[in-house]
């Protein structure tokens, strides 16, 4: 089996500078740098060194995240930065006994969330840890737009994100169409600190492959019929004959 000239994460990196990919709007590009998300399942000590309080003897500090699964479905939901653990269990809590293997998943629930910038219910699955952040956050609508997409880590908040952002930066009338007060007032509430360009906010939340294919539209162009071509032609060759052909004025 043949080596890899370039490890999978500089692959990546140098893709995006080749072709459609380095065409990609600038902001676009930037949204894809990764960040570390914030820690929900360890807290991190941030030392290397603590002393033991029942020695006193200073000891080293295996500060080492816990490996998180992702499963699909939760692209589909808001779970709050939450996965599966995967690690083992001592049967019947007996230390002596042999270890089982174990996996924790969060508790979920189905919540009726409402989007006061959308005017819209949504359905969705939720952790009690989402709850307390939407609760935290002071509403559904600031707790999407506030959190980074590491931490959101789900499909379905960044289509809403995108979604918020774009009404923002258009100002739709279809908001609220027979209160304008109430739709000005929600726009007041979130445009000074969520605002952003239409342009950038078209972008927000797509993934590559979405972000790519949007590009391939925009600069798709249909072909010019022949037809088309040679009337146009012929058009400008008469006005051009007839703008060089002398001017005759009658004289009464």
């Amino acid at each position: 089996m043949p080596l890899l000239k370039y490890s999978h994460k500089v692959s990546e990196a140098l893709k995006l500078k080749q072709g459609i990919y380095a065409r990609l709007p600038k902001h676009y590009l930037k949204s894809l740098e990764q960040k570390e998300p914030t820690p929900v399942h360890w807290k991190p000590l941030g030392v290397q060194y603590r002393v033991n309080p029942k020695t006193g003897q200073k000891e080293r500090v295996q500060d080492v995240p816990i490996p998180i699964y992702y499963p699909p479905q939760s692209q589909d939901g808001l779970w709050g930065g939450e996965g599966w653990i995967s690690g083992y269990r001592y049967a019947n809590n007996d230390k002596m006994s042999n270890r089982l293997r174990k996996t924790w998943k969060p508790q979920l629930f189905k919540r009726e969330l409402y989007s006061e910038i959308l005017d819209h219910k949504f359905t969705i699955t939720v952790t009690a840890r989402t709850l307390d952040l939407i609760d935290a956050a002071y509403g559904f609508d600031s707790y999407i737009l506030k959190t980074s997409k590491e931490n959101l880590n789900s499909k379905l908040g960044m289509d809403l994100k995108r979604a918020m952002l774009l009404r923002l930066a258009r100002k739709d009338t279809e908001l609220y169409p027979d209160d304008p007060v109430k739709r000005e007032k929600v726009y007041e509430k979130y445009k000074q600190q969520f605002e952003i360009p239409e342009e950038e906010a078209e972008w927000a939340g797509l993934s590559l492959e979405e972000a790519v294919e949007k590009q391939r539209q925009l600069e798709h162009k249909e072909p010019e019929p022949l037809f088309k071509v040679l009337v146009d032609k012929l058009v400008e060759e008469l006005h051009i004959q007839k703008l060089s052909e002398p001017h005759l004025t009658e004289k009464k």
